[in-house]
């Protein structure tokens, strides 16, 4: 296998790690290595969020968009207009091409949506290097789609496709867990198998790499990546599990309607809530039919203030307010075992509280189906558990200690390290961009 000393990254090349929650950008520095832009004062990974203003006109003097933690500040300040997350999460859908109300009358396909974050990021990138960035490095998760090989490479080529769009005009992509291998590898001085559990917003992905002293040095690492394997859940499914089982049921989810004489008691539907539970389909419980439609189903809640409580928020268009509570009451669980959750925005002191068990609870099932992705990606390997020397943790749901001690009890003779979980594969992938753009 071809070696290739370490040499200075080319001026106009970038990696960016565009995640489903969080995104940053690696460019050269003076010296020719790669370092994270600073994309927002004092942070160099920037939430991956657009907000869509509605108070300004469109080709005025004053910006539609804002990115990032302006975005969600928008939003959580009242600005009226359109929030928009987890824009990854529609990559290999239908729904890529397909248009969404941004407000002011407005609609715009999901692929300019990212396509103009990418734009936002390659400016940024532009404005710390001094020069043009034309050459990129691009992230992806294992599997964009489960199991359907066809939308997984329609995906890359969307995403390929909206970089070329803002002025990209070389743009390659690596696996995230490998690119966090890479970042890994800078810090080793002995060979080990190393798993990489990337676990982020949107997907969970895993990669048994060989990486040691003598091995960075090769540009081509095909073989020693001995296997890849995924799943296409991470924290915005814990989130949405958060929100079913602690907040909802406030607003009538698994709520039994009135009991009638000779009838048998109906379930309120539930399609709604999960509507409202998933990011990229908040937006669509507004739309003035399923408003007109649901404010004529007083009758099907037993319990008057669900439904007073559920039309809260669609006609004030809070979705967005309670998904973020729940990301909230999330970390608030893997952070201090409790969670309290006001929701005094739908009512009068209201609240929720979430605990440790009923969060673990929630979120049972995708563990479970999380970790046995682990156990495949070292059985598709050929290895046995114990013949894993390391696990390295990154993304930003690797925060959930339960989840972690669940990976790592799999692989008991494993070391455990902790990777940057919002910026270890940004770092990994400028790692990646420096050796093939320089060979």
């Amino acid at each position: 296998m071809p070696t290739s000393p370490r040499q200075p990254a080319p001026q106009n090349c970038a990696a960016i790690d565009f995640g489903t929650s969080n995104s940053a950008i690696a460019i050269p520095d003076g010296r020719g290595e790669m370092q994270l832009v600073e994309l927002e004062p004092g942070f160099r990974t920037m939430p991956t969020a657009v907000f869509y203003r509605a108070d300004v006109p469109e080709h005025g003097p004053e910006p539609t968009r804002w990115y990032g933690r302006a975005a969600v500040a928008a939003y959580v300040d009242g600005f009226d207009g359109r929030l928009l997350r987890s824009m990854k999460s529609i990559l290999g859908s239908p729904l890529v091409e397909q248009g969404t109300d941004v407000g002011g009358g407005r609609s715009v396909p999901y692929i300019d949506i990212i396509a103009g974050y990418l734009h936002h990021l390659r400016k940024q990138a532009e404005a710390a290097s001094g020069r043009p960035v034309r050459r990129v490095v691009m992230g992806r998760p294992v599997f964009f789609v489960d199991d359907d090989p066809q939308r997984d490479a329609q995906a890359q080529a969307a995403l390929a496709e909206a970089a070329r769009r803002v002025g990209f005009a070389d743009v390659l992509f690596q696996y995230e867990p490998i690119a966090a291998a890479l970042d890994h590898e800078q810090s080793v001085n002995t060979e080990q198998r190393l798993l990489v559990a990337d676990i982020g917003g949107g997907t969970s992905d895993f990669s048994l790499v060989r990486v040691g002293p003598e091995r960075r040095l090769h540009v081509d690492r095909k073989d020693d990546i001995l296997a890849n394997h995924g799943v296409h859940l991470a924290g915005t499914d814990f989130d949405r599990h958060v929100e079913l089982a602690a907040i909802l049921p406030l607003l009538g989810f698994r709520a039994m309607g009135p009991a009638r004489a000779g009838e048998t008691p109906r379930e309120v539907p539930s399609g709604i809530y999960f509507d409202l539970a998933t990011w990229h389909l908040i937006n669509t419980v507004y739309a003035p039919a399923r408003l007109a439609e649901w404010r004529n189903m007083r009758g099907w809640f037993a319990d008057p203030s669900h439904h007073r409580r559920l039309m809260t928020v669609l006609e004030d268009r809070l979705g967005h307010a309670l998904a973020a509570a729940a990301e909230q009451a999330k970390i608030d669980v893997a952070t201090q075992g409790l969670a309290h959750i006001d929701l005094s925005l739908l009512e009068r002191a209201l609240a929720a509280e979430l605990a440790e068990p009923q969060a673990a609870a929630a979120i049972e099932a995708d563990l479970q189906r999380i970790v046995e992705a682990a156990r495949v990606t070292v059985r598709m390997a050929g290895l046995a558990p114990e013949q894993v020397d390391a696990i390295y943790f990154t993304g930003g749901s690797t925060g959930l200690q339960p989840l972690v001690d669940r990976i790592a009890a799999c692989f008991p003779q494993a070391q455990r390290v902790r990777g940057d979980r919002f910026a270890s594969v940004a770092m990994g992938l400028g790692v990646y961009a420096s050796r093939v753009f320089s060979a």
